[in-house]
């Protein structure tokens, strides 16, 4: 090997050297104290870095509430006449954020929405044209569609069962709705499958000696009037108390009328079960049908 080549070689190993050297006192006075040589050479001494300590929550700061922001963009849209887009997000409300504070306004509002289709003749989703055949009856055409004798009456103006003629044109709408009773809640809501429909306020709720909780149907729909009791279709019943009997248990869901209204003064609403106003009973007695599947919650939800 040549002198002039290991004289190269020597001087780029000092450089590297003295480059790595280099690198390693200005870490040690500018990042970390190093041990050894340069601490020897340069003595450093740093202050411990202050721990950064995160904020406490503030209880004074408002909570974040999804649900209303929602209820805010349907509120939106029903000021611009955009119903259905709106329904659908009051359905969020109800659904996906049901402890938000603007929960109970949504289910009102929806619940209003919903009835007003669903009551209408003019709105035929979920609603069917049933042509009358010779010899059939107005029971045998509810029993058919899986609906009740009221609300074919209301869907068809109709004021009684009278006059029934084959090739007659009924709109028939099937009702397969399901109730939930929560008597912690004091409240009743319909639903079609997974679906919220609407939810009615419970005057007053006793579950009896009932402890957990009961899946049942409704098993007859009837009213009361005065102490005579009348069934769908019969002279009275539209101005009847409506009384809904549960199979598997003793209560009902009924209707209350004030005492000054009924002709004995009495009003029997001290016996356990849930009990409606008399116009959501009403309402309910159009949309109920023996065989509607009731939920009856005993804890909360």
């Amino acid at each position: 090997m040549r002198l002039w080549t290991l004289i190269k070689l020597v001087a780029g190993a000092v450089v590297l050297a003295v480059t790595v050297f280099t690198g390693l006192l200005v870490w040690h006075v500018q990042n970390e104290p190093l041990d050894g040589i340069f601490s020897e050479l340069v003595p450093v001494q740093f202050d411990p870095k202050p721990v950064v300590a995160l904020p406490e929550a503030n209880a004074d700061l408002p909570e974040i509430d999804p649900g209303a922001k929602v209820f805010e963009k349907a509120a939106e849209l029903i000021a611009i006449g955009k119903l259905e887009e709106a329904r659908e997000r009051l359905r969020n409300v109800v659904s996906i954020y049901p402890r938000s504070k603007a929960a109970p306004e949504a289910r009102r509002i929806v619940g209003e929405m919903n009835l007003d289709d669903l009551l209408s003749a003019v709105h035929m989703d979920g609603k069917a044209i049933h042509i009358v055949r010779p010899g059939e009856s107005f029971l045998g055409i509810a029993a058919k569609h899986n609906t009740s004798l009221d609300c074919i009456m209301h869907l068809n103006g109709l004021m009684d069962l009278k006059g029934l003629q084959p090739s007659e044109e009924l709109i028939v709408m099937p009702l397969e709705l399901r109730v939930i009773v929560e008597p912690g809640r004091k409240a009743l809501s319909l639903w079609k499958g997974g679906q919220f429909i609407k939810e009615y306020p419970l005057l007053s709720a006793d579950v009896g000696s009932l402890k957990d909780g009961l899946t049942t149907k409704i098993s007859s729909k009837s009213g009361l009037d005065g102490d005579r009791r009348v069934t769908p279709g019969m002279k009275d019943y539209r101005e009847s108390e409506k009384v809904f009997s549960l199979e598997k248990t003793s209560l009902q869901i009924r209707s209350f009328r004030p005492a000054a209204k009924r002709e004995d003064g009495d009003n029997p609403t001290t016996a356990p079960g849930f009990i409606l106003s008399e116009e959501d009973a009403e309402e309910l007695a159009l949309l109920f049908r023996p065989g509607n599947e009731v939920e009856i919650r005993t804890t909360g939800p």
